[in-house]
């Protein structure tokens, strides 16, 4: 059992005020300001008279209905129900007694409020334990104090409190009300994790029958008595923009109420807000297939302000880069350039990956109401309190006179980042003086920018007589951030290093695309590693647990990201499950493993060939991720992490001329198929009592290298290029 002092800190302290029903309200303050919604009760729990309306809470009802708030955006990553199950295993409240909502927001008050990193479970585990614990504790001594015992001489759980050595009972329904005088303790006791009932369960996505049966949670199904709808269209080139356009003639159309230059540029940006399209014509009316046609209509004139810049000119600037660019972040172990001149072979590749766009299933919107003194803006949105501020700046209002509340979305991964969507809408909305729901067109998704950046990195490693690694480098290159992570693996395990990230400039506009930089590091350097275990003679896991068991019993250096011996676990775990060492006929396989996010994920991939194509039959996943809070939806975020890796590796990528987007639909932008996706992929948890760390992204990275080696093994050509599909096309 562990203590943990109520003040947390300062933003999350404790606190209780007495409900009008005569039930408990827990709020802490990092949840503040939002609003609840009326409960649905499950069939059986009758829903209390009356709620109290505060701000961030576990609400118990006199009948044992327990409101607990999700705080953080929804992406897909199932927070809306792991979270609640945090508070609800420490508050031992049954499962069935709970319902879930998705908290409003007050932003630029409150922190952890976000979608984006991994993070929402790793940064609210104390927080949220703390508020269920401390729930349950003040119920007890209510009851204690009631029946004239000691906290001692009672016991709770599955939302009753009873007498120890005798037989009264009563439920948190029942004692609610009279907890509310108990003070705030200052510490309380957390669950042993062996004692956990409801974390590292299945509970089904608390969402779940409203999405299949298609009720309103998304932005796109925002709705507003009196709201227009809205389209943009901004320049057709990066390092473009709008001189004028034939706004008269757009204004005739059918179904068009105005037509217009909105331009969003604020003072002090900040590295969410756009950087790109500032200026824009936006077209108001009633129907987006008015606004369509009416876009289609526009005749603007666009001035030059930049280089039009193309994909063969971004190859330049990367190759020049890795030759003679800036060395932004490095670290450099023994003397590799004297272990290079002495070692026996000598391997070297370049690798290299396209910028790629985000293709979120719900195109990017949102609904905003501008008033000459306060903004209402609601939507699909990972970073509420960057939006709010943005707001701010561009309206000059202040922070308390503008509310983002937010919907579920139909996919993020890094693109709901960026507040300019939200930002256009908020003016759009102040230029017609009424509510506005923006919408973009898939086209607009994918040429606005905010891509994954495009790489190249130089691998090199050198081995002695024995086969035994003794120097290794990397020097990566991005536009416009390089790719390299100077302290994570293989830092600390071979004793001449050398890593080094630089950086080139583009206009193109870049941002976080699903594990950030990872998605292609972990490729490159795990298909690099196959390579040099080929060269060595040696077997792909053997070779890489040698490396680890260095770092492990005798680390190069004193600072490296990862924890070898962790990281040795799941390849020795997936080699287990996966039967590494087997040979099926006609079935190639490859392995890979990383570490991002504060997690490790080891898969093996197999492959066969169909109708003269690769295709992945089966996929082993091994993943150490501390405490598994939602083990369906942890394998759920693991298998799509997957998929997400082999169809992005494989197929996808944005190419570009005069500073235009070549792909700007999935008519020419391809995802992976349904037919092309694993038929099996089997996912395995380390067991540990470890505190739990991010999964939304690390899933996805360690698929990229496998995926190669995979290939290489069933095709016998190694792949440097992403995306490998085109690749093989070239050369095969």
């Amino acid at each position: 059992m562990t203590k943990i002092r109520t003040q947390y800190n300062r933003r999350s302290f404790l606190k209780v005020s007495a409900a009008a029903s005569g039930g408990m309200l827990i709020g802490f303050s990092w949840l503040n300001g939002c609003k609840p919604n009326t409960p649905e009760p499950e069939p059986g729990i009758a829903l209390p008279n009356e709620w109290f309306d505060i701000n961030g809470y576990i609400k118990i009802g006199d009948t044992g209905l327990v409101t607990i708030y999700s705080p953080n955006p929804e992406i897909g990553q199932n927070v809306k129900t792991s979270m609640p199950m945090i508070v609800a295993e420490e508050l031992d409240v049954p499962w069935e007694n709970v319902v879930v909502e998705q908290a409003p927001l007050n932003t630029g008050f409150y922190q952890n409020q976000f979608a984006g990193g991994s993070l929402s479970i790793r940064l609210s585990w104390n927080a949220l334990r703390m508020a269920g614990a401390t729930g349950k504790r003040m119920l007890m001594e209510a009851a204690a104090k009631e029946w004239g015992l000691q906290l001692a001489d009672i016991s709770a759980s599955e939302g009753v409190i009873k007498e120890n050595n005798g037989e009264r009972t009563v439920t948190y329904g029942e004692i609610a009300s009279k907890a509310v005088g108990i003070e705030v303790p200052e510490e309380v006791d957390l669950k042993s994790p062996k004692d956990f009932k409801l974390i590292g369960t299945s509970i089904k996505n608390v969402d779940g029958e409203k999405i299949v049966t298609g009720q309103p949670l998304f932005g796109l199904d925002f709705q507003r008595e009196g709201m227009s709808l809205a389209m943009i269209q901004h320049p057709p080139s990066f390092g473009m923009t709008v001189k004028d356009f034939n706004e008269e003639e757009i204004k005739k159309m059918p179904g068009v109420k105005d037509a217009f230059i909105i331009d969003t540029t604020i003072n002090e940006p900040d590295w969410f807000d756009e950087k790109g399209f500032k200026q824009l014509i936006a077209i108001v009316g009633d129907s987006t297939w008015e606004l369509m046609q009416a876009k289609k209509a526009i005749k603007a004139n666009w001035e030059s302000t930049g280089e039009l810049e193309s994909s063969s000119m971004h190859k330049e600037r990367l190759e020049k880069a890795l030759v003679s660019g800036t060395v932004t972040e490095s670290r450099k172990d023994g003397n590799p350039e004297a272990a290079f001149k002495r070692a026996a072979k000598v391997i070297e590749q370049t690798y290299t990956a396209p910028f790629m766009a985000h293709n979120t299933l719900e195109p990017m919107n949102f609904f905003a109401n501008v008033t000459e003194d306060s903004a209402e803006l609601m939507g699909p949105t990972q970073t509420p309190e960057a939006l709010e501020g943005s707001v701010a700046k561009l309206l000059d209002l202040p922070l308390e006179n503008i509310t983002v509340d937010m919907s579920r979305m139909g996919g993020g991964f890094g693109r709901r980042l960026y507040v300019h969507f939200g930002l256009e809408a908020a003016a759009i909305s102040k230029k017609i003086g009424g509510p506005v729901k923006l919408i973009y067109s898939r086209e607009d998704d994918m040429s606005q920018g905010t891509y994954r950046p495009t790489y190249r990195s130089t691998y090199k490693a050198g081995l002695d007589e024995n086969n035994n690694l003794i120097a290794f480098s990397v020097r990566g290159a991005g536009l416009p951030d390089g790719p390299v992570f100077p302290n994570r693996f293989p830092a600390g395990a071979v004793e001449n290093y050398l890593a080094e990230k630089i950086s080139a400039d583009t206009n193109i506009t870049t941002g976080a695309w699903r594990a950030p930089r990872s998605n292609f590091t972990a490729g490159a350097e795990q298909a690099f590693l196959d390579e040099v275990a080929e060269l060595a003679g040696k077997d792909p896991i053997d070779f890489r647990l040698e490396l680890f068991e260095r770092a492990k019993n005798n680390p190069v250096g004193e600072e490296y990201e990862y924890d070898a011996e962790r990281y040795a676990g799941v390849l020795k775990l997936v080699k287990e499950k996966a039967n590494w060492g087997s040979n099926e006929p006609n079935v190639f396989r490859g392995v890979a493993a990383y570490f991002c996010h504060s997690t490790y994920v080891a898969e093996v991939f197999d492959m066969v060939m169909e109708k003269g194509q690769p295709k992945v039959k089966k996929v082993w996943c091994a993943v150490d991720c501390g405490i598994v809070i939602n083990r369906d939806g942890a394998i759920n975020m693991m298998q799509g992490g997957v998929v997400d890796g082999i169809g992005h590796a494989m197929y996808s990528q944005l190419t570009f001329e005069n500073g235009t987007p070549k792909q700007m639909n999935f008519d020419r932008y391809q995802l992976i198929r349904h037919s092309q996706a694993p038929d099996d992929i089997e996912v395995f948890f380390v067991e540990n009592e470890i505190d739990p760390t991010g999964l939304g992204e690390p899933g996805l990275p360690p698929a990229m290298g496998a995926l190669a080696n995979a290939m290489y093994k069933a095709t016998g050509q190694r792949y440097y290029n992403q995306p490998f599909a085109t690749e093989r096309q070239v050369i095969g």
